[in-house]
């Protein structure tokens, strides 16, 4: 079992396939999603990798996460988030996660915080049918009718659906098909919609319910920042064999 990912809702638009048919999708960003803890079995009781993603100032961390960023060597998180994992998907600390940590084709869990609507009624939030709406009705068109008995019990069960506070809370869309990926920008295309706003802060891990692909990259899909040092230092160092060459000339 590997980990998830933090990520970040952009908004949605649609692909187009060779074929010239449209996929509706939502685009996820992932941005600084690095491990800064590991909980093991001797110490913790279980298993599992702790991200943190986004910055946060320092000022707005508690002095036990920053001593925790410190000894992780990262900078402080905005969001930090632990996933369960099996003991050979853990991932040193310090490690940033890749986009690549997911293929194309795979299907993914997104979990998100959905749209808050604010105190709803029953018939908006669990589509009932209303009162009549002629034939002497007065002022309860939308009204829920009765919710209690008789004498006996002569009291309103527990979980009786009632006008309330609506949205706002966790869900999970299951099995969402991996579209599309970008490194380069580090964005992660899922095929439909994703529970939140745009800029809502979601968790995308392997589906449960569907078998991962052998392509995805055990323990993690990291990041690779000694290619990208690399790179950079290896246009400084042309110049000086050029140099030496003509010195040789002369």
């Amino acid at each position: 079992m590997r980990t998830g990912i933090i990520a970040q809702k952009v908004g949605m638009t649609r692909l187009f396939t060779d074929e010239g048919v449209h996929i509706p999708v939502t685009v996820l960003k992932v941005n600084n999603c690095e491990v800064v803890g590991v909980r093991t079995l001797e110490k913790d009781g279980y298993v599992a990798v702790q991200l943190g993603a986004g910055k946060a100032k320092e000022k707005n961390v508690a002095k036990a996460q920053r001593v925790q960023f410190a000894k992780a060597n990262v900078e402080p998180k905005k969001t930090v988030v632990e996933f369960r994992v099996s003991d050979d998907c853990v991932i040193p600390v310090g490690s940033e996660l890749s986009v690549n940590h997911f293929v194309k084709g795979q299907y993914v869990d997104v979990t998100g915080t959905s749209l808050g609507k604010g105190y709803a009624g029953v018939m908006k939030k669990y589509n009932f049918g209303g009162d009549c709406a002629s034939h002497g009705v007065s002022l309860t068109h939308r009204s829920l009718g009765s919710t209690g008995n008789r004498e006996e019990p002569g009291r309103v069960f527990k979980n009786k659906k009632m006008p309330g506070h609506m949205g706002a809370e966790q869900v999970t869309v299951q099995n969402l098909l991996v579209v599309d990926l970008d490194e380069a920008r580090g964005l992660i295309m899922v095929k439909g919609a994703v529970p939140g706003y745009e800029g809502n802060i979601v968790y995308v891990k392997d589906a449960v319910k569907r078998a991962m692909p052998k392509e995805a990259p055990i323990p993690a899909g990291l990041k690779v920042k000694a290619q990208a040092e690399v790179s950079q230092e290896a246009p400084a160092e042309a110049p000086a064999e050029a140099t030496t060459a003509e010195e040789v000339k002369e």
